[in-house]
C-alpha cells in the first residue's frame, strides 16, 4: 500500500529561528505523579510565572487532551500509550515551535516515560516527579478515582 505521505520538515523555518524570535529555548518539562498530587496546580503556576518573566509556554494537560483530541481512547494499555504517543507528538510540535511545554499526566511507567522522552528527544525531556502522599492525593480526589479504585471499576 503507498503512502502518499510527503513531509516538508526540511523546508519549514527551524527550531533555532523560532527561539531566537522568541528569546528562549524551547524545553518540554514532563510533571508525572498520582492523580491529584498537584501536576497541574504546578504546572498553571509555572506558566503563569514563565509569562510574567517574559517567556512563553503552553500547558498540556491529561483531563484538557482526554476531553479533545484523545477523547476517543480509554484506560487500556493500548489506549493509555497512544494517549501518551499523541501528546508526545503534540509536545514535539511545541518543542519545534520554540515553545516551553509544560506536560502534566500520571504517566505511571517508566516505559510510557521513556516513550515519550524517545518522541521528544532526552535532551529536551525534563522529567520531574511531583511526590504528594496518597493520603493527601486522596483528599484532593475530586474525580473519586481513588474510591473507583476500592470498588474495583477502574484498575491501575
Amino acid at each position: 500500500m503507498e503512502r502518499h505521505i510527503h513531509p516538508i520538515f526540511d523546508r519549514l523555518l527551524q527550531r533555532a529561528d523560532r527561539e531566537l524570535r522568541l528569546g528562549q529555548r524551547s524545553k518540554v518539562i514532563w510533571l508525572t505523579g498520582l492523580s491529584g498530587s498537584g501536576k497541574s496546580t504546578i504546572a498553571q503556576h509555572l506558566e503563569r510565572t514563565l509569562y510574567n518573566e517574559g517567556y512563553f509556554a503552553q500547558v498540556l494537560d491529561g483531563d484538557n487532551i482526554r476531553s479533545g483530541i484523545n477523547g476517543n481512547l480509554g484506560f487500556s494499555i493500548e489506549d493509555r500509550q497512544e494517549n501518551i504517543r499523541r501528546i508526545a507528538e503534540i509536545a514535539k510540535l511545541y518543542l519545534d515551535s520554540g515553545i516551553i511545554t509544560i506536560n502534566c499526566f500520571i504517566s505511571p511507567t517508566r516505559a510510557i516515560r521513556d516513550f515519550a522522552r524517545q518522541i521528544i528527544g532526552p535532551a529536551d525531556f525534563l522529567e520531574i516527579y511531583v511526590n504528594a502522599p496518597l493520603e493527601v492525593c486522596e483528599d484532593r480526589d475530586v474525580k473519586g478515582l481513588y474510591e473507583k479504585a476500592r470498588q474495583g471499576v477502574i484498575k491501575g
